[in-house]
């Protein structure tokens, strides 16, 4: 099917829809549904009720999600899931009508990325990768990255919305562009985490006040949003998930392939990876990504 050459218009009586309600996906649909009727759905209903309390609709598939919607966004867990919830038989390829558009915030693989642009393609379905950066603080307070990847017509239509979840929203270029761009995101963070976490670790075998140490280093070259968001956060002992370390393990993991195929080597990655796969392996995939301190901890023989 030829797609229409006239971009999607946005107005006030555009439907949305919202797959995935999770830690991030419950604030930013919170967001981007306001002043628009929206129909949501999640695998476990319960979490969809702080939607449903503020006038959204619940619909019992993304099929039945696309059906009801001109614009549907999703943000779920694994590629394993992108691809259940856009190309299974109830997904939102199955119900999206020609015109609509899709936009998946889904950290997934690049290639999954560019195959749902082309099944949408063929549907007259309109679809943009828009992964994000800034967890659980980010999507509270609308303050995400936004890393966007699709036909610059279509993206620069739904900039409106992508405003209302992100404070930096930049259009890379074609679909699968702004899952790349993620890649290069989750591999400074996770130097940036190891980084941190030793420093914390050096800091406490030297006896410092760790408080005091994180404000002389934050206001330096050393400065950074991990140091300012998460670093307190394992001072209180509080590993509570922002972004799960079983999802970022998932993400490591995409990056590598995707240099694999490319033929470069990231042993900095690689060894992060790793470690995370220990924090995992010690029952802490579903903590934030700042336990990579316990297992630092663990290796250290230190005690908390």
């Amino acid at each position: 099917m030829a797609m229409n050459l006239t971009p999607f218009q946005l107005t006030e009586e555009t439907r949305l829809g919202w797959i995935g309600t999770g830690v991030m996906g419950v604030s930013m649909c919170g967001h981007v549904m306001k002043g628009h009727a929206t129909t949501v759905y999640n695998r476990t209903k319960s979490k969809t009720q702080p939607l449903l309390d503020q006038g959204a609709r619940y619909a019992e598939s993304p099929k039945a999600v696309a059906a009801q919607s001109d614009v549907i966004f999703s943000i779920v867990g694994f590629p394993k899931d992108v691809e259940e919830v856009y190309l299974g038989e109830n997904g939102i390829l199955a119900g999206a009508k020609s015109g609509s558009v899709v936009v998946d915030m889904t950290t997934t693989s690049p290639s999954l990325a560019q195959k749902i642009y082309q099944v949408a393609k063929t549907k007259g379905v309109y679809a943009i990768d828009a992964p994000v950066s800034g967890g659980d603080v980010g999507a509270q307070n609308a303050t995400l990255s936004i890393m966007v990847g699709g036909d610059t017509e279509i993206v620069e239509a739904m900039m409106p919305l992508l405003e209302r979840m992100g404070k930096k929203i930049v259009h890379q270029s074609s679909a699968g562009a702004g899952q790349h761009t993620k890649m290069c995101n989750q591999i400074v963070i996770a130097g940036t985490m190891i980084g941190v976490c030793e420093s914390l670790l050096y800091g406490y075998q030297a006896g410092l006040d760790l408080e005091a140490m994180l404000r002389s280093i934050s206001g330096g070259a050393a400065a950074c949003w991990t140091l300012d968001n998460l670093a307190p956060r394992v001072l209180k002992r509080n590993f509570d998930p922002g972004f799960f370390v079983e999802h970022f393990i998932k993400d490591m993991s995409l990056a590598l392939e995707e240099a694999k195929r490319m033929g470069i080597v990231l042993p900095g990655l690689a060894l992060v990876h790793q470690l995370y796969l220990a924090v995992q392996a010690q029952g802490h995939g579903k903590k934030g990504t700042h336990a990579l301190m316990l297992a630092l901890e663990h290796i250290s023989h230190i005690e908390k």
